[in-house]
């Protein structure tokens, strides 16, 4: 049996891909989309010894299937965002406390104590939905902050500007986290020079605005919030893991997340540090769902296992992705 400590205690590469194995053993035997779909690649179980021999579902099957490793009721079913009439992903938590931990001890990694900061949040097309997966995280953080201060903005952009600025100036430190296009409009509105103050983009123009490269954006946000460096967090509906940029969009993920790279062309194969491939996932926290996802997000990634994210496929371009509809 696999527990939360097994999985937040990592502390080593071996340690890593040793659970990862176990979890990845766990998974075939119990989710059954997973091991239908592994059976149709032809995978014994027991020669798998190494992370890239395991197969990597394709993250569109949780539009399509319910893809859960236990028969537990779920406490909470996050959805990703659509536009009408689009298909979204469904993921069906049985343990949401596994949600919970991951995001809480993933934050405290890379930033240490929630309680040290503001939380602001301006975050519109997600708060107008339900079953928003970053929500549930950003409203647990916000009140974990312990600051009465912190909390959600939705189009009320000038009490945002007098807060944030008030903020900064008292030298409290800030965090805001918000959508993209969100935040565009913000610095559209006022331009800022913060302190104190870290700005966190979750990507996304969600059809408001122009899709723009990384350092075009970031270089006009960091301009608008007179700030050096963005944030950008990195985490998607299908899974309980989130990695984080602290700034250049380079992420590192948390001792329980690792990114591997596949070849665009042959989804089964994997390129070399340094090169552009499709993002495949290993988030352990989720494994009362499935641990190996294979996204639609272009990426390279670095030696020191941390990554950057290109962009995305476009459908025309998957290969090796749509293996099989189960």
């Amino acid at each position: 049996m696999i527990t939360a400590n097994d999985i937040f205690t990592i502390s080593s590469q071996k340690q890593f891909e040793k659970t990862a194995l176990k979890v990845f053993r766990f998974q075939h035997e119990n989710n059954k989309v997973y091991r239908n779909f592994c059976d149709f690649l032809n995978v014994n179980p027991q020669q798998v010894k190494s992370l890239k021999q395991i197969p990597f579902l394709p993250i569109q099957f949780f539009k399509s299937h319910e893809v859960v490793s236990n028969s537990d009721f779920p406490q909470v079913i996050f959805t990703s965002s659509g536009t009408t009439g689009v298909v979204t992903s469904r993921h069906l938590v049985t343990d949401v406390s596994l949600y919970e931990e991951s995001y809480q001890k993933g934050f405290a990694q890379f930033y240490g104590n929630i309680e040290d900061y503001v939380v602001l949040a301006l975050l519109p097309s997600y708060l107008e939905r339900d079953g928003s997966s970053l929500i549930y995280m950003v409203e647990d953080l916000i009140k974990l902050s312990n600051q009465h201060e912190s909390g959600f903005y939705l189009h009320n952009h000038d009490d945002l500007i007098k807060k944030l600025t008030t903020l900064d100036e008292s030298g409290q430190n800030v965090i805001l986290i918000g959508v993209t296009y969100a935040l565009l409009d913000l610095i559209e509105k006022h331009q800022f020079n913060l302190q104190n103050t870290i700005i966190m983009e979750t990507g996304g123009m969600k059809g408001k605005r122009k899709e723009m490269i990384r350092e075009e954006l970031h270089e006009q946000l960091c301009k608008g919030f007179g700030v050096s460096s963005i944030h950008s967090e990195y985490g998607m509906t299908e899974l309980l893991a989130q990695a984080y940029s602290l700034g250049e969009g380079i992420f590192e993920c948390p001792s329980w997340m690792h990114v591997l790279m596949r070849d665009p062309e042959d989804a089964l194969t994997y390129v070399k540090d340094g090169k552009t491939g499709g993002i495949n996932v290993i988030d352990l926290a989720n494994i009362n769902s499935c641990s190996f996802i294979a996204t639609q997000d272009l990426g390279k990634k670095y030696p020191n296992n941390s990554f950057e994210v290109l962009g995305r496929f476009d459908n025309s371009d998957i290969r090796g992705c749509n293996l099989m509809v189960l």
